[in-house]
């Protein structure tokens, strides 16, 4: 079995009928459980009522580095994943690729969610893009102990793939591993143990090799695990096996 580990399902083009095709496609081909990650506080209502129908389904709350005009106050981001329903605090992050001019405010944000999960007691999910050092300086700095999370479509160096792992963090890869372009990251992907790995799609974006051009979708997480499993020179099943188990080792509160 595979799980999807982040994707934003209400970020698909499709009506509510085709959206239950698309989780329905997922579950033909073995993918069990798929978390779908919000971007804004202030959409969360409108990505639950899209989802929420879905047991298999399950959902994160934050503001993503790339939304700066959505983030919030501590209190409300904090009501919000508190919730029963939200599994996990993000995406959250810092982005100095696409908004360097913006990076203060990013990471007054970053340090509220990295908080908020510590009081909650559930994973970050961290968006991280040219912005190495003050991502893992922001972790070390605000963290408590018991905080882990996953730094998620990685393609940042092994040796901050290496830092994050000694802080308790997975490393999530997602299809830009079967890219022609991402040679360097299937170097680092070989390097990660596998029981700090999980894959994902990023759906709707980042369609892997051989869906490029389409929208991507949960079921090609898929195609992402059996790439990593022949990079790696193991079974998909073995692949299949160690990320479906470290997901729910990390989101411990998904009710499986």
């Amino acid at each position: 079995m595979f799980v999807d580990s982040h994707c934003h399902l209400d970020r698909l083009k499709k009506s509510e009928s085709e959206l239950i095709d698309v989780v329905a496609a997922a579950e033909k081909r073995r993918v069990e459980h798929m978390l779908c990650v919000a971007v804004s506080v202030k959409e969360f209502e409108d990505m639950r009522n899209r989802v929420k129908g879905f047991d298999n389904v399950s959902m994160s709350c934050g503001v993503h580095p790339l939304h700066n005009e959505d983030v919030c106050s501590f209190d409300e981001l904090l009501s919000h994943v508190s919730r029963d329903d939200v599994v996990a605090v993000g995406e959250t992050g810092l982005d100095y690729f696409y908004s360097a001019e913006t990076r203060d405010v990013q990471k007054a944000s970053f340090v509220d969610h990295i908080i908020a999960a510590n009081k909650v007691k559930k994973p970050l999910i961290i968006h991280t893009r040219d912005a190495r050092e003050d991502t893992i300086s922001l972790l070390k700095e605000h963290k408590e102990a018991h905080t882990t999370g996953v730094l998620h479509c990685f393609t940042e160096s092994l040796e901050m793939a290496q830092e994050a792992m000694e802080l308790g963090f997975y490393i999530s890869i997602s299809g830009i591993v079967t890219f022609s372009s991402a040679s360097e990251l299937r170097e680092t992907v070989k390097q990660i143990p596998l029981n700090r790995l999980l894959i994902e799609t990023d759906s709707p974006w980042l369609a892997p090799v051989p869906h490029r051009g389409k929208e991507n979708e949960p079921a090609n997480v898929v195609d992402v695990a059996y790439f990593i499993a022949e990079l790696k020179g193991i079974t998909v099943a073995e692949l299949g096996k160690a990320t479906t188990e470290n997901f729910y080792t990390l989101f411990s509160h998904i009710n499986k």
